[in-house]
């Protein structure tokens, strides 16, 4: 019945608010979403509250709450919380038996006394000129507000208290040195399966987590079946064959664990977190999940109608479109990459729940898999409980190689049409070079740092701080084991985007040809030392850390390997790179923006202007087009990688 359907209770210190969000599909109403809500407050007071509810409650809560002080901004903020609202900065003890100690009948009287019968606010969010589909008819009287009410009784009498600071507020805290960081101890293991093994033990807080990596994403399909490995990872977090989706999510409950499948893209991840005292039950959940999935044929089709219902909003979305057409840009019309992740609605439409079995039965397989365990465990009690995974039968995988991505002859601006966007989406770039610890990437990153990778950085302090034409401008190198493109991106003023455009390519030509400056290099080399000492904290930063030590075959010091070559560039060095690695000549310049609002004035600015649609294919006039001046992919000289995949489209009812 609807895509997303949740119930949120943020508490303040003065009042709390109960949100019930329901996002449903197009054939369906809100008016259907608001009788079921209601219906489902009227269960739940008819039901009651069971003895099984708060057990699970407490379980979540208290893997929350041990989770939230696994860094020192966690801990802080609890010392910090608890002081001020009980002066007692260690009530933590205090807080989980507080709640323990609600009883059935608490829970009810709350219901009954804040939520029972209560109005509230009813938000009806349609499509432009469907407002039958909303709640109630918009016919809403709306209370007027006395903004002179007098001043309620518990605001009589407060004052305000200065603090007495013991330091200058005005000025900026002096550096005083920088902090040696030891990164994570590690462990390695391979099975004989092929499946690869590293290990962090620490018994800083009593939990576990394990992140089980399958090179099987979106970069591994075949064009023709894009979107497959997400379907496959959403398939994955439901029904097993000896369970329902119902049944895993209340036994996890229970735990206060999470096992879920996630899907970066590259990679389908079974991430895996629990107390310690539930490591076994969890990992018996984890097996069920990852190799008795039941792929249901009504779960499938419910995954993808969701999926080409999402795929279809992406092109009200600025950001998505600019972030997909960029890529497929970058990657040319051949790439897989080229596609956005989802797949397209065409793709996804095709794909069969047979399609989704055999690229399970295909690449989930531990030769082309890593495993990064964290947390209170030591190496060989852990892997004395991973029987499942080492007896794991693997097959062969071979990855395609890619094609080659297109090369950038000259700069053009690409520009695609979003009528009425009150801002443009920008992105500016090229394909660089894949990740490296201490070579070329790293040397780009410390080179790009005052460019674009810092809040001080000239692109942000121009084009915000300067013009106010953003919240915040940034340019960053994405490598990893692929080449990834250096983008520059912001979302600015629709009426500031030939303005931003300038500003973005000025900054970017004047460092490539003057270079850095001394105190900028300093700035460089003193933040991006002092950061290290917050990166390897939680379980999943230091997750991050050890996983990067198994893909690229790093060094344990691989850090301190860093910290010599930041510290020991020059401005000669950089400014050399600088040259190099910002091919200003060679970039894409995309904009996604109103083209009533902003055409004329991209025009002016002297470069070869491009129109695309909101998949990234060429728009131009065609002889066939009708008389509403209608547009289609057809054009007999092409940018380089823009040339059509398979044929061009010679009139307009041949869509691509």
């Amino acid at each position: 019945m609807a895509q997303m359907a949740n119930v949120g209770h943020p508490t303040d210190e003065l009042a709390g608010m109960l949100n019930i969000t329901i996002r449903t599909f197009p054939d369906k109403s809100l008016a259907q979403m608001d009788s079921l809500v209601r219906l489902s407050l009227l269960q739940f007071e008819q039901r009651g509250v069971t003895d099984d509810d708060i057990s699970k409650f407490i379980a979540q809560y208290e893997s929350r709450l041990v989770s939230s002080l696994a860094s020192v901004q966690g801990k802080g903020a609890r010392l910090a919380e608890y002081q001020t609202y009980t002066n007692n900065p260690n009530y933590l003890k205090n807080e989980l038996e507080a709640y323990k100690k609600v009883s059935k009948q608490d829970i009810i009287r709350v219901y009954n006394q804040y939520i029972k019968n209560k109005y509230a606010v009813v938000l009806s969010v349609c499509p432009k000129g469907k407002s039958s589909l909303a709640s109630k008819p918009d016919n809403y009287t709306f209370p007027s507000r006395n903004v002179n009410a007098t001043e309620g009784d518990e605001y009589k009498n407060l004052k305000y208290v200065k603090g007495n600071d013991s330091f200058d507020r005005s000025k900026q805290p002096i550096i005083t040195g920088t902090p040696i960081v030891i990164p994570p101890d590690y462990w390695k293991q391979n099975f004989d399966n092929g499946l690869k093994i590293i290990g962090v033990s620490t018994d800083e807080i009593p939990t576990v987590t394990l992140q089980l990596s399958i090179e099987a994403g979106h970069r591994y399909e075949s064009i023709s079946k894009s979107g497959v490995s997400q379907l496959l990872s959403s398939l994955l977090n439901e029904s097993t064959i000896n369970y329902t989706a119902e049944a895993i999510a209340e036994k996890l409950e229970r735990l206060g664990s999470t096992v879920s499948i996630m899907n970066n893209g590259q990679d389908i991840v079974l991430y895996i977190s629990t107390l310690t005292k539930n490591l076994d039950a969890t990992l018996a959940i984890a097996e069920e999940i990852l190799f008795r999935p039941k792929f249901d044929k009504t779960e499938f089709e419910r995954i993808k109608k969701q999926r080409i219902e999402a795929i279809e909003n992406q092109s009200t979305q600025a950001t998505t479109i600019a972030n997909n057409v960029f890529t497929k840009l970058i990657h040319g019309n051949n790439h897989i990459m080229s596609i956005p992740a989802m797949g397209t609605k065409e793709s996804v439409e095709k794909i069969t729940l047979e399609n989704v079995i055999d690229y399970y039965n295909t690449m989930i397989t531990p030769s082309i898999s890593s495993l990064v365990i964290v947390g209170d465990v030591k190496q060989e009690n852990i892997i004395s409980k991973l029987s499942f995974l080492k007896n794991w039968k693997a097959k062969p995988v071979k990855h395609e190689a890619e094609p080659k991505v297109p090369s950038i002859d000259k700069t053009r601006i690409y520009f695609v049409n979003k009528d009425k966007a009150p801002q443009s989406e920008i992105r500016i770039g090229y394909m660089a070079m894949p990740y490296d610890a201490t070579g070329d990437y790293y040397k780009s990153v410390i080179m790009n740092y005052p460019l674009g990778g810092s809040f001080n950085s000239r692109i942000n302090l121009n084009l915000r701080e300067k013009h106010g034409f953003t919240y915040g401008a940034r340019a960053v190198f994405t490598g990893n084991q692929f080449a990834g493109p250096y983008v520059a991106s912001a979302g600015v003023r629709a009426n500031a985007t030939d303005s931003s455009i300038v500003e973005f390519m000025n900054e970017i030509k004047n460092y490539a040809e003057n270079g850095i400056k001394k105190e900028e290099l300093q700035f460089t080399q003193s933040s991006m030392t002092q950061s290290e000492a917050l990166k390897y904290e939680t379980p999943m930063q230091k997750a991050g850390f050890v996983k990067r030590i198994l893909d690229y075959n790093l060094s344990k010091n691989y850090t301190n390997d860093q910290n010599k070559f930041l510290n020991s560039i020059t401005t000669s060095e950089i400014n050399e790179w600088a040259k190099k690695q910002l091919p200003y000549n060679n970039m894409v310049i995309l904009i996604v923006g109103d083209k009533a609002l902003t055409w004329d004035a991209v025009n002016k600015l002297g470069y070869d202007v491009i129109e695309l649609d909101i998949y990234g294919n060429l728009l131009v006039k065609s002889e066939k087009a009708t008389e509403e001046n209608k547009t289609t992919p057809e054009q007999k000289t092409y940018p380089p990688g823009m040339e059509p995949a398979k044929k061009v489209y010679k009139d307009a009812k041949n869509k691509p």
